[in-house]
């Protein structure tokens, strides 16, 4: 037992008598008075509000009182710079310009949104004059019919009868779609949960793809003493003047040995100075001994896919045995190789190994931590599950490397969709190859930074996919493979994350919940608006915990973006004009600073490498001699970049808010308080207030 510690009673050894009552009493009243009873009173706890006088209670509430008006101020400088954005941009016009839009399918859905705006703001004005008179026939769920003594004027007589059709017509069919994407919801809510189940599994059990420690070693002793397979090295980009300088250099330094790589720039560029600029760079590291080559196809056919289709049909491509595809601003270590291709070592029906990517940029802005926030949910979780369990996921188009054996098998690159990556994917995976995914090796590269170029992206992401479905069903149903491995390539891989994803979160959030506060008899529960969509935002979020903060702004982002990811899946899925339609992202050229400093060590060792071969050296000097004669001919003037505005977001934003106040009227305040935010989400990203300002 341990010892008592007792003090007072110690001191107070030998002296029974308490004392009399000490009372202090001091002049200044910056002091307290302060009665001790005896020696007991000084260990007994004292009430911390007792030392505390009138003076200085008023600085506690002063203090609070300034970081209140501090909140307020705050929040007030928002709206006005809000209001001061909205003044400048959508009422003067002023340093913007207004989306184009090129396909049909985008003016019918931006006249399908104005329509039910202008609806919205009729039913407001018509439900406000009611409000007023005081025809309070709706207070619940329940609708009071009025008797025919109760109907005063003809106003009140066309209430009724719009009552009576809203309740009879209007509310059922409202209804029966409200369940059915909330039926859909939570399939899709399942599927989450799955997937982060064998995320944590995966976890638990420290489950990854592992080879021998020497898979390199050649059992002819008498050899090398070392096998390195061939390796093709592909860099395909179009235009990419901000950032073909860092990925041919990083690409360059991977550490193999020459002799077996051979590393193809593949220029798809139709401006001539970006031309030179990527020749010099190329003839720069071939005089420094490194097998490289430039390449650039007269006609430009086919996109990515034609492209990396011409590459393919060279002669000498016979004589390798691996692919590596790297997009231009991806930026592999020099240990990319050798954490990869060993892999496939005695594994035959291993056909591709898939790299994470990782953001040198993914703190610039919202819009960069917003990505983030996806993107490693759908490395971290979807394509690690799909890789251990069902050895299939999506190519992610770049940072893997490919059995060359696999691509011939299964038709090679095909120029029928924007998504090449995920038709050979699938293409390969019904001709049995398996994947393998490395959560573990990582290569940089950047995101969108402007919600333009990042719109764009997710278009084609988005369309691609459904376009492909409608090519490659014929096939998944005809081939060979398991039941269990068709239903999952047609209802999980297709149909539910890349149709029914997009269907529900646009029609669910930005048309059904606005309709409902106009039409209440057609209910839409706080569960499904609030409860599940923060649940399953924090289960995206597991994989990058530091940006928890950025939780709401994540949900409402992501409603925000279902306009765009609908309007692609239609175009897809009907093969409307714009589903092949690719438009290059747009990149900044940002690298982090340890990047830089280690591209910059590994270049000066290069550049200390004594062995240069005289050829390429000539010729070398040659490209960059022609590089600096068309650079003295005069820089091209600079191109005045605007920030957009875009339309379907405006009429969405203005039909929430116009919902919001309907809300009032029937006092829902979680609905209130979600159309609002949802609402001044789609004005920020409609007047392009998100992501990179253009000056």
């Amino acid at each position: 037992m341990a010892p008592s510690l007792d003090f007072s009673r110690w001191w107070a050894k030998g002296n029974t008598s308490k004392g009399n009552p000490v009372v202090v009493t001091m002049e200044n009243p910056n002091y307290s008075v302060l009665e001790i009873n005896g020696p007991d009173e000084v260990f007994r706890p004292v009430d911390k509000d007792r030392g505390k006088n009138a003076k200085q209670f008023t600085w506690v509430l002063l203090l609070k009182a300034h970081k209140a008006v501090g909140c307020v101020a705050w929040l007030g400088n928002i709206l006005w710079s809000l209001l001061g954005s909205i003044k400048k941009r959508l009422i003067f016009g002023q340093g913007v310009t207004v989306e184009n839009e090129k396909s049909g399918k985008g003016r019918t859905l931006y006249r399908v949104i104005m329509g039910f705006l202008v609806m919205a703001l009729a039913f407001l004005a018509f439900e406000l004059v009611a409000h007023l008179k005081g025809w309070h026939y709706f207070q619940t769920n329940s609708l009071h019919i009025p008797q025919t003594l109760e109907i005063k004027g003809w106003l009140h007589s066309v209430y009724f009868v719009w009552l009576e059709f809203r309740a009879d017509y209007i509310a059922p069919a409202i209804q029966a779609l409200t369940n059915f994407c909330v039926a859909l919801f939570l399939i899709q809510s399942a599927d989450r949960m799955l997937l982060c189940l064998g995320c944590f599994w995966i976890k638990f059990k420290k489950i990854k793809p592992r080879f021998e420690e020497t898979p390199l070693k050649s059992d002819d002793l008498e050899g090398a003493g070392c096998y390195y397979p061939k390796v093709l090295v592909q860099i395909p980009m179009c235009n990419e003047r901000e950032v073909y300088e860092q990925s041919i250099s990083a690409v360059c330094q991977i550490d193999w040995p020459k002799e077996r790589l051979l590393i193809q720039v593949l220029d798809d560029s139709d401006d001539d100075s970006i031309q030179w600029l990527i020749k010099g760079e190329v003839a720069k590291w071939n005089q420094r001994g490194v097998n490289i080559i430039y390449r650039h196809r007269l006609v430009r056919t086919g996109y990515k896919a034609g492209n990396l289709k011409s590459a393919m049909n060279c002669d000498y491509v016979k004589d390798y045995e691996f692919v590596a595809i790297f997009d231009a601003d991806f930026q592999p270590n020099p240990d990319f190789l050798k954490l990869t291709v060993p892999h496939f070592k005695d594994n035959p029906e291993l056909g591709l190994v898939q790299a994470r990517w990782a953001f040198v940029n993914r703190d610039e802005n919202l819009l960069t931590r917003l990505q983030n926030i996806n993107l490693c949910f759908h490395f971290e979780v979807e394509q690690q599950v799909n890789g251990v369990f069902l050895n299939f996921f999506g190519f992610n188009g770049t940072a893997g490397v490919w059995r060359i054996k696999a691509l011939e098998e299964s038709g090679g690159w095909l120029e029928r969709t924007t998504v090449e990556d995920m038709d050979i994917a699938v293409r390969a995976h019904l001709n049995g190859w398996k994947f393998i995914f490395l959560n573990d090796v990582k290569v940089l590269c950047e995101l969108p930074e402007s919600y333009e170029a990042y719109k764009k992206q997710q278009h084609r992401w988005h369309s691609g996919p459904m376009h492909l479905f409608r090519l490659c069903l014929p096939a998944i149903i005809s081939s060979k493979m398991m039941f269990w491995k068709k239903a999952n390539l047609i209802l999980l891989f297709f149909l539910l994350r890349k149709l029914i994803l997009p269907f529900y979160s646009f029609t669910l959030f930005c048309i059904i919940l606005p309709l409902t506060m106009f039409v209440p008899e057609a209910e839409l529960s706080m569960w499904v608006i609030c409860y599940v969509p923060v649940f399953m935002s924090f289960m995206n979020i597991l994989p990058s915990l530091r940006s928890f903060p950025f939780i709401v702004p994540y949900l409402l982002f992501e409603n925000t973006m279902s306009v765009t990811k609908f309007n692609a899946m239609v175009s897809g899925l009907f093969k409307l004009g714009s589903s092949y339609e690719w438009v290059v992202t747009k990149k900044a050229g940002r690298s982090s600073e340890p990047d830089l400093l280690a591209v910059e060590e590994r270049e000066s060792k290069a550049m200390n490498h004594p062995q240069l071969y005289r050829g390429t050296s000539d010729s070398g000097l040659s490209e960059l001699n022609k590089l600096i004669e068309h650079q003295e001919a005069g820089p091209k003037p600079p191109v005045k970049k605007l920030n957009k505005i875009y339309k379907k977001e405006l009429a969405l934003a203005f039909l929430l808010l116009t919902a919001a106040l309907r809300s009032l009227l029937s006092a829902q305040g979680v609905h209130f308080y979600f159309l609002l935010f949802q609402g001044v989400s789609f004005l920020l990203v409609g007047l392009d207030l998100i992501g990179e300002q253009m000056s």
